[in-house]
């Protein structure tokens, strides 16, 4: 376990839309030309919720006042540490969004979020985010980029 890593990721919300962060601008990284919320890994003594809070405002320059956590999904995969998110969703924001060192921001329609390039695992907890599901744990194993195997609060789903 000394190996795992922790981070956050947030869906900020605004009119029907996520905004969503489209990983353009880094080499190496795993998230390439993916699109995902916004988040990244805590500081050391970071609570869940502050860590949500301050990679929200690195990223986007918004500040989340009212953030909600929904759920932890641990990620195992093959070829990286596992890792423990986080995932929050926040409608109550204040600030303007500006430029990312990690790609492309873009307030995207709910309903057109599951047709971008995501994580299939993804999929399953923005499924699970659309109909507001009570908190829960998402646990994803993937063999380097496939999905493997989900198991929804210790239930495996078919995939």
């Amino acid at each position: 376990m000394a190996d795992a890593i922790l981070t956050s990721l947030v869906y900020v919300e605004r009119d029907g839309k996520y905004l969503m962060l489209h990983r353009t601008k880094r080499e190496n990284d795993v998230n390439a030309g993916k699109w995902i919320g916004v988040g990244g890994k805590f500081e050391q003594d970071e609570s869940p919720e502050e860590c949500a809070i301050r990679e929200t405002r690195e990223e986007t320059g918004l500040t989340l006042l009212r953030p909600v956590f929904r759920g932890i999904v641990t990620f195992v995969n093959d070829v990286c540490p596992t890792e423990y998110m986080h995932l929050f969703t926040c409608d109550d924001f204040a600030g303007t969004v500006r430029d990312c060192d990690e790609g492309e921001l873009a307030w995207v329609e709910k309903s057109r979020v599951p047709s971008l390039p995501l994580w299939a695992g993804d999929r399953i907890f923005l499924s699970l985010l659309s109909r507001d599901a009570p908190f829960f744990s998402l646990k994803l194993v993937y063999t380097g980029d496939t999905l493997v195997r989900a198991i929804l609060d210790g239930r495996e789903l078919p995939l």
